[in-house]
């Protein structure tokens, strides 16, 4: 078992692990795309980087089905069941082929499912493999455990593909899990079916957990594309969903785990009483109205990124001595490269003469001068128009 004791500063976070009698200092840097998101955030005109899909009133969610109005009103506000709500998790289970409600375990938000999943299937020395770039927890807190984490870089000249040979390479006899992320954050990679067949199948044969990042999955701009999810693919796999992404209902803080890993889950579910014990009531029945209403979530929101696509690539088009970019082909974001200057100053430059906010690669540990655009928000159009002034003007 583990015991948390957590003492926040604003540069590390320091936890004391207690496991099987040995203590463990856990030291964390500071997140730095959180940090960055913290200064501009809410004091910013346009948020052109923003990660998730367009969000909405809870009234125009629940005028999607009739009833739920009401049932809402009469939501109790008493404590939760720790595993999630059983008809939430019914819900969640029909976005798999194979999953059962049983091995769904609902967390607030992703942030909590990754930091315990990594806690039940890690110890101190393992080794871990991880796609990048990446949301800096898929290898922060494996290595403030003090594991050993090898990026597994997606290459732009490849289109953001992933080399599988290198993955080979990559492995170690000390090698406990690989961390998967399709469609990609920050890229809008999509990784071919193939290529997902090969690397479940070196998970398999090599003894590996697959830890698959699936919070954009259902958002492939072509359907047909769409990866099998990996908890579907045996119980050396967990996949990784969330509400805040695709269905844009980042405010309900509602994310989960499906697996058929008894062992995973029930390490997850016992570290979860160290962590928020259960979800918030009304979050889980909204969220329960908005996954049997995800078709209509997933139509509204993909609408508005082949919309605001369109506009991207015409603005790419029109300042190509500028910008150069892989075009995303899932998800709300992509990552363009920027031609002349650095990116924190050109970001920096931006957001204090425009009001419009993107953000620099270098919060994805990004060396070679991208940045970070979203597609998933109505007021697109505004905010190109607004760097477009900026960029006639300097």
């Amino acid at each position: 078992m583990y015991h948390a004791i957590r003492s926040i500063s604003y540069y590390v976070l320091r936890i004391l692990i207690r496991r099987h009698g040995k203590q463990t200092i856990m030291n964390l840097p500071p997140f730095k795309l959180e940090r960055y998101f913290a200064k501009y955030e809410f004091n910013t005109e346009f948020l052109m980087c923003s990660s998730d899909c367009e969000a909405m009133p809870i009234a125009d969610l629940l005028a999607m089905e009739s009833g739920s109005a009401e049932k809402f009103q009469q939501s109790w506000l008493g404590y939760t069941e720790s595993l999630g709500h059983p008809a939430l998790r019914k819900e969640i289970a029909k976005i798999y082929e194979t999953i059962q409600p049983e091995e769904i375990l609902v967390h607030s938000g992703a942030e909590e499912a990754i930091f315990l999943f990594m806690l039940a299937a890690l110890k101190e020395n393992d080794h871990v493999i991880v796609h990048a770039p990446h949301y800096q927890s898929l290898s922060e807190v494996a290595r403030g455990m003090g594991c050993m984490v090898s990026p597994w870089r997606a290459r732009e000249e490849n289109n953001w593909s992933l080399d599988l040979d290198e993955l080979r390479h990559l492995m170690r006899s000390t090698t406990k899990a690989i961390i998967l992320n399709t469609p990609h954050n920050p890229t809008g990679y999509l990784m071919s079916k193939s290529d997902f067949e090969a690397v479940n199948k070196f998970a398999r044969e090599n003894n590996l957990l697959l830890f698959c990042d699936e919070v954009y999955r259902e958002s492939e701009y072509d359907p047909s594309l769409r990866l099998p999810a990996g908890a579907d693919l045996g119980d050396h796999a967990v996949s990784l969903g969330v509400t805040s992404k695709t269905y844009g209902l980042a405010g309900l803080r509602i994310g989960w785990i499906a697996t058929k890993n008894k062992t995973i889950y029930e390490k997850m579910a016992g570290l979860k009483d160290y962590t928020t014990i259960c979800n918030s009531a009304p979050s889980e029945f909204l969220a329960e109205v908005a996954l049997r209403n995800r078709q209509k979530l997933i139509a509204r929101n993909v609408g508005i990124i082949k919309s605001n696509l369109e506009i991207v690539d015409d603005l790419f088009d029109r300042h190509s001595d500028l910008f150069e970019w892989v075009r995303p082909a899932a998800g709300s974001m992509g990552f363009p490269k920027l031609l002349k200057g650095n990116t924190e100053d050109f970001c920096d430059d931006l957001v204090k003469k425009s009001g419009v906010l993107l953000l620099p690669g270098s919060m994805y540990d990004d060396s070679r001068n991208h940045f970070r655009i979203g597609l998933g928000r109505k007021n697109l159009p505004q905010a190109v128009e607004r760097l477009d002034e900026f960029l006639n003007k300097n």
